[in-house]
């Protein structure tokens, strides 16, 4: 969360609308991502017509199949109290780590989230997709080009390198996908990148809408209720 107010000044500057997928996740400030100290924030987002999903409650990784004819996976959360072990969760487990997100972001924001998730890492498999596509849970991935580079090492993947690549490869339709901070790069992304990205885009002719607009999800966010 360390560039959040940074990213949402941006995104409400040049008057784009994203979707947010969130986890609990461990920050340098406060008591979590979905803590009480991020809480108005947030809030904030929900009130400005942004919309959220969920990336699992525990940033859990899906790392394996197990053999069995009931659906079990070897699943690593990054955050939380299991953080870093590995565990076998059935598929009950794994969609109330999906529920559990959601209902958070709902609590803080007052806006029910979309019936969306996106896998930590996007690491999933197909028995992992059906298993949350079964409990309301359509999985969102990203765009080739849309893989923005924000995680990546800044001494071999530059912001300007990154920047220039993005605004030559993307295409209509595309999914981006940035984080709200990354602890491992040196130089920070979104303040050199994320504004100009933006600009840059728009002057080759884009314009912004959430997952809620996107061809590929509205039917099944409908079909949900939603």
């Amino acid at each position: 969360m360390e560039v959040a107010p940074l990213m949402a000044d941006v995104l409400n500057r040049q008057g784009v609308k994203v979707t947010f997928f969130a986890a609990n996740e461990r920050t340098k400030v406060g008591d979590g991502t979905l803590g009480t100290h991020w809480a108005s924030w947030w809030r904030a987002r929900g009130a400005e017509g942004h919309e959220f999903a969920s990336h699992t409650f525990d940033h859990a990784y899906w790392r394996s199949d197990l053999p069995g004819s009931r659906p079990r996976f070897r699943i690593r959360p990054s955050a939380g109290e299991l953080q870093g072990q590995d565990l076998e969760w059935d598929a009950p487990a794994y969609c109330a780590q999906l529920s559990r997100a959601n209902a958070r972001l709902q609590e803080l924001t007052g806006k029910k989230p979309l019936p969306l998730f996106r896998a930590p890492g996007g690491k999933s498999s197909p028995k992992l997709l059906a298993v949350a596509k079964a409990c309301g849970f359509e999985h969102v991935g990203w765009a080739n080009a849309g893989f923005l580079g924000d995680e990546l090492p800044s001494e071999s993947f530059s912001n300007e390198v990154l920047l220039a690549k993005a605004l030559r490869d993307i295409r209509s339709g595309d999914i981006l996908m940035a984080h709200l901070g990354i602890w491992s790069r040196k130089d920070p992304w979104a303040p050199a990148v994320l504004e100009p990205l933006i600009a840059g885009l728009k002057a080759r002719g884009f314009c912004f809408q959430t997952l809620r607009a996107h061809p590929a999800y509205q039917r099944w966010i409908v079909a949900q209720g939603q």
